[in-house]
């Protein structure tokens, strides 16, 4: 078997910005800290808000950026790990406080610092006029501190520090408006979705630590590049597939999705920032960076690439059907993500964390693109005291006119998701249908994947091109009144747009193909985290297709998402788009697809209200209000006061002969046992 080995851990204690590594993380909660407080007050500065809720991502990216480039110069071989203190020293158990940082690290610690910067300052005019101006950037920033201890920890329990911190805040994210009632089911549903891929992450690290005595990421690398023997073994894809479940609930993928296209229900740039920079893409880091231990089984692997091949199809079928513009995105992220698992589940870890990047520039990019749209057509309707759906596009049309930078914007980013070269999202998602097809080889069933994907690369492009249609072409929709309040969005939100458009165009460029050049610099720049992986038997030899089938390959992508984008837009213009009170209502199987395959019902039905009847019904009621209220203690109580009350009551009658009869036959009872 090929050998696969991996280098110690740097032990001498950096210099330089990268032993500042912390204040990526203090940053950002300094500023939960601050604008926390401020949110307790009646009256609250926005303009300190507006300066510290972004200064601190912005100074954490200076950092993350300085970093990197040292770390560039350093060209580590072991990852560097910077301890802090002993967390949990429990006898043998030994926890550090410990941040790792190695080439991975460096590209999640500058997407996250990057973009998540970009969301802050986009924020600033979308979040201007909301009455929780501090309470939102408290818990923005919180969420960013969270997101940086999750992709710093150097050791499983470290990042589920940062699992369940981002978990906490998107349940405060989207439940943000929680005074209206489905915003905070929104938030609810989330928290506990999250709550099942947790269950699978504890136990995942519960057995890992059974078997291999240790947590962190160097040590059980190590200990597993050192039984070979444990390679595609019950124990091994245990913990790989639980750990999977935690990703599947992180990730949204099938069955955990359902909380994603809720999450909807907050503010807009916290739709930008779950979806493109932090959180939903934890479960494809956890997959990247524990890439020896997924190696080691291919049964667990084959799982991630069909769950994920199963979801971007599933979800690109729902998003042909949506109206409101956030859940259309919510949905192509969805199905974005289980591209990124397609990857990461073949053995292309490299593809996959090359396809978080691109998305996060695009994704990123189209919701703040739509916030725009939604912030503008919201003040539009208020002016006019319309009562319209500001986030449905049959409300829209041919906004390019009032919105033509934001138009251009979104183009460009619909081009890169759609995968038209030479656009980032192109060379990611191809590189990932290039990857599925040649694993085809050994494996048939990655041939299926690839198809799957393949189709759902042509469902993505009808449903941004319609997207793209309904809200930009064709005529408007809002209204003669409202038109006159129709205008390009402010500044502040307007630049970071700008700046995620250049990445969308360019961003590809971080991974260049043969066929342009062949600049695989982030395939050379993860190899020390990922070469172990790539290394063991059932990932090595995987090698992209070249030659005829190459280029094969190529060109079906790329007219997969140029008739993609044409039947999209010519579909949708070909007939007036009516306004939500003068649609038909859906028929047939888009019928299904509108209401998603009724597969939050179907959950409602079978597994919610179950549950709640049971707890209501037997737990509650029976058991805790029967049994324990009722007959273990409220029980007792009744029978000292009603019996044993009721029967010394009688005694008590105020005669006192009975009194002394009862005396003397005490007294001799007393005697009796004295004497014998």
């Amino acid at each position: 078997m090929p050998t696969a080995t991996l280098a110690q851990e740097a032990v001498v204690m950096p210099t330089g910005a990268i032993s500042l590594l912390w204040l990526t993380v203090l940053l950002p909660f300094a500023g939960f800290l601050f604008n926390g407080i401020l949110s307790l007050r009646r009256s609250t500065s926005k303009a300190a808000v507006s300066v510290v809720g972004p200064a601190v991502l912005i100074a954490a990216f200076a950092v993350a950026v300085a970093a990197f480039f040292q770390l560039q110069g350093l060209h580590p071989e072991a990852p560097i790990v910077l301890r802090y203190w002993t967390w949990m020293p429990v006898g043998d158990f030994q926890i550090e406080m410990a941040l790792q940082y190695d080439q991975l690290s460096a590209i999640m610690l500058l997407v996250v610092t990057g973009v998540g910067s970009l969301i802050h300052l986009f924020s600033i005019g979308y979040m201007k006029a909301d009455e929780g101006y501090a309470r939102f950037f408290a818990y923005l920033n919180l969420f960013v501190a969270f997101m940086l201890v999750l992709v710093l920890g150097a050791s499983y329990p470290v990042l589920f520090i940062g699992w369940e911190g981002v978990g906490l805040c998107s349940y405060l994210l989207i439940g943000f408006w929680f005074t209206v009632k489905p915003n905070a089911d929104a938030g609810f549903k989330a928290f506990l979705a999250n709550r099942i891929g947790d269950f699978g992450f504890l136990v995942a690290m519960f057995t890992l630590y059974h078997v291999a005595g240790a947590l962190d990421f160097v040590t059980v690398n190590q200990w597993l590049l050192a039984n070979p023997q444990l390679v595609d073994t019950g124990i091994v894809t245990t913990i790989a597939l639980f750990f999977f479940l935690g990703c599947t609930g992180k990730s949204a993928q099938i069955p955990l999705y359902t909380w994603l296209p809720d999450a909807m229900a907050g503010p807009t740039p916290v739709s930008a920032l779950i979806h493109a920079a932090t959180m939903v893409t934890a479960g494809v880091y956890l997959v990247a960076r524990s890439n020896v231990l997924f190696a080691m089984s291919e049964a667990a692997s084959i799982v991630v690439a069909g769950v994920g091949a199963l979801t971007a199809l599933f979800a690109a079928t729902i998003g042909l059907r949506q109206y409101d513009i956030k859940k259309v995105l919510a949905y192509s992220t969805v199905s974005q993500l289980g591209y990124m698992f397609i990857a990461v589940g073949t053995g292309a870890y490299v593809a996959g964390i090359f396809h978080l990047v691109t998305h996060a520039f695009f994704k990123a990019l189209l919701f703040l693109g739509s916030g725009s749209v939604i912030h503008v057509m919201h003040e539009a309707l208020h002016a006019t005291h319309s009562h319209a759906d500001a986030q449905d596009m049959r409300n829209m049309g041919g906004l390019r006119r009032w919105m033509p930078t934001t138009f251009w914007l979104m183009l460009l980013a619909t081009l890169a998701i759609a995968g038209i070269p030479p656009f980032s999202g192109f060379f990611s998602k191809d590189e990932i249908l290039a990857f599925a097809f040649a694993r085809g080889e050994a494996s048939p069933v990655f041939y299926v994947f690839y198809g799957m994907g393949l189709l759902a690369a042509l469902l993505t492009a009808i449903y941004m091109a319609r997207l793209m249609a309904m809200t930009f072409f064709g005529e408007n929709r809002t209204g003669a009144a409202e038109q006159q309040h129709l205008h390009e969005a402010p500044a502040i939100m307007t630049w970071p747009l700008i700046v995620l458009g250049v990445l969308s165009v360019i961003g590809g460029a971080i991974n260049l193909p043969h066929f342009v050049g062949g600049n695989e610099w982030l395939h050379h720049w993860l190899e020390p985290v990922t070469g172990a992986g790539h290394a063991l038997p059932w990932v090595a030899g995987l090698h992209l297709p070249e030659g005829a089938t190459e280029y094969a390959l190529i060109g079906i992508a790329v007219l997969v998402g140029v008739f993609g984008l044409w039947f999209g837009m010519r579909s949708t213009l070909a007939r007036a788009i009516p306004t939500p009170d003068a649609a038909p209502p859906e028929r047939g199987f888009a019928r299904v697809l509108a209401n998603k395959y009724w597969v939050d019902e179907i959950y409602d039905r079978f597994i919610v209200r179950p549950v709640v009847g049971l707890s209501r019904g037997f737990l509650w009621k029976f058991m805790d209000k029967g049994l324990i209220d009722g007959a273990a203690v409220n029980g007792p109580a009744w029978i000292s006061r009603h019996v044993l009350g009721k029967a010394g009551s009688l005694l008590q009658n105020g005669q006192v002969g009975l009194y002394l009869i009862f005396f003397m036959l005490g007294a001799l009872w007393i005697l009796r046992v004295a004497l014998g």
